[in-house]
């Protein structure tokens, strides 16, 4: 379950507009602290940022499905209908080895070179037009310092 204060801040950036992936960016922001704080580990990078997406799902935001498999795709839907009635009782005993599974992973898979590995080969898989128009909205939307 995710913070009280993670939800309160997409749902503020669902309020001034601001695009799904920006309000789902919160929960995986929330991923990597829980990480570096060592209350669980990731085998990679990719890994603490699905962990993230799929929480921001089941909080309610309104993700495109991914591309992948249709195992990945299936997953997806089942955290948005899990949005749809939020209080349903969890299992204890998955949850446990869930838990217990993702303390045995490494913690080094979100320090700061493997996030800026992982955004440069995400990127890199983007055409040179996408970056280009992605730089020019940052630069657009970027609030004056």
């Amino acid at each position: 379950m995710p913070d009280q204060e993670t939800i309160d801040r997409a749902r503020e950036d669902a309020r001034e507009g601001k695009s799904p992936s920006t309000q789902a960016g919160e929960f995986v922001r929330e991923e990597i602290h829980h990480v570096r704080e060592g209350k669980h580990g990731a085998r990679s990078s990719q890994q603490a940022i699905a962990i993230g997406l799929s929480k921001a799902r089941r909080a309610g935001v309104k993700l495109p499905p991914p591309k992948g498999s249709s195992a990945l795709k299936k997953k997806a839907a089942q955290d948005e209908k899990a949005s749809e009635s939020p209080r349903r009782k969890v299992s204890a005993k998955r949850s446990r080895a869930t838990e217990k599974a993702l303390k045995r992973e490494p913690r080094n898979s979100v320090s700061k070179p493997a996030l800026a590995r992982q955004a440069k080969s995400a990127a890199a898989k983007r055409g040179k037009k996408a970056r280009s128009a992605a730089a020019i909205k940052a630069a657009r939307t970027r609030k004056a310092a």
